[in-house]
C-alpha cells in the first residue's frame, strides 16, 4: 500500500487496539519469525515451551518489548518491506498513552454499562490484543482440525473462525503463509477475503500474485 494508506491503517490500529496497541512493524517481524521458527525455541509464541496460556502471553510480551526497543538482533530477511512510523510508535507505546486509554475505557463503562456485570469485560478490553493473539497462538497450536499435515502443531479452530474473521484457519495459513484467503475447503469461508479483494479493487492495497506451493514452510502432505 502507499505511505498514506499505511499511516491511515496505523492510526486505525491505534484507535482499535487502544491500551494494548502493538506496533505493526513489531508484529510483522514477530509474525515472520513465528513462521520461520514454528514450534522451536526461536518461535516468539509457541505453546510448546510454556506451561500455560499466561506464561506464553508473558513471554511474548517480553519478546515484543525487546524487538521494539532494538535489544535483540533481527535477521535481515525479517526486516524487508516493513510498515514503519517510528515517531508514532514511540507515542502509541508510551505508558501515558496506555493509561489514558484505560481511563477512557473505565469512563465509558461507568456511563454506558447497563449493569455491574459488564465490568468483568474490562480487563479483557484493556488487554485485548494480547488475548486475541493468545487465542490463535495457544489454542490454534493445541486444538482443532488439520487440513494439511505439517511438521508443526498448527490447527484450524473451525467453526470458531466465524468469530475470528479468518484467523482461526491457522493450519491453512501455515500451509501458504502469503495467501490472502485462509479458507481452503468449500465450507471454510474467510470473512476478510472479500474485504481485501474490495480494497485491492479500489487500489487501497495491491495483492501480489503468489505461487501457492512456493511459501510452504515445511513440505506438507495433504490430510484425508
Amino acid at each position: 500500500m502507499s505511505k498514506f494508506w499505511e499511516r491511515f491503517f496505523y492510526l486505525l490500529a491505534y484507535i482499535g487496539q487502544g491500551s494494548s496497541y502493538l506496533s505493526p512493524r513489531v508484529y510483522a517481524i514477530m509474525h515472520r519469525m513465528h513462521h520461520a521458527y514454528t514450534d522451536t525455541e526461536k518461535d516468539p509464541h509457541s505453546p510448546k515451551y510454556d506451561d500455560n496460556l499466561f506464561a506464553m502471553m508473558w513471554r511474548s510480551r517480553l519478546f515484543t518489548s525487546r524487538v521494539f526497543n532494538n535489544k535483540m538482533e533481527i535477521e535481515e530477511r525479517f526486516l524487508k518491506n516493513l510498515p514503519d512510523w517510528h515517531a508514532f510508535d514511540r507515542m502509541a507505546n508510551n505508558w501515558v498513552s496506555r493509561v489514558l486509554w484505560i481511563c477512557f475505557y473505565i469512563a465509558f463503562y461507568i456511563i454506558f454499562a447497563p449493569s455491574a456485570w459488564w465490568f468483568l469485560l474490562l480487563p479483557v478490553h484493556i488487554t485485548m490484543v494480547a488475548f486475541h493473539g493468545a487465542v490463535i497462538n495457544w489454542f490454534a497450536h493445541k486444538y482443532g482440525t488439520i487440513n494439511f499435515k505439517m511438521k508443526n502443531t498448527s490447527r484450524n479452530l473451525y467453526p470458531m473462525d466465524v468469530f475470528l474473521l479468518g484467523e482461526a484457519y491457522h493450519n491453512n495459513h501455515h500451509k501458504t503463509p502469503s495467501a490472502v484467503n485462509f479458507g481452503r475447503r468449500w465450507y471454510q469461508f474467510d470473512l476478510l477475503y472479500p474485504v481485501l479483494l474490495f480494497l485491492n479493487w479500489i487500489h487501497v492495497i495491491r495483492i501480489n500474485k503468489i505461487n501457492k506451493h512456493s511459501n510452504v514452510e515445511l513440505e506438507p502432505v495433504m490430510a484425508d
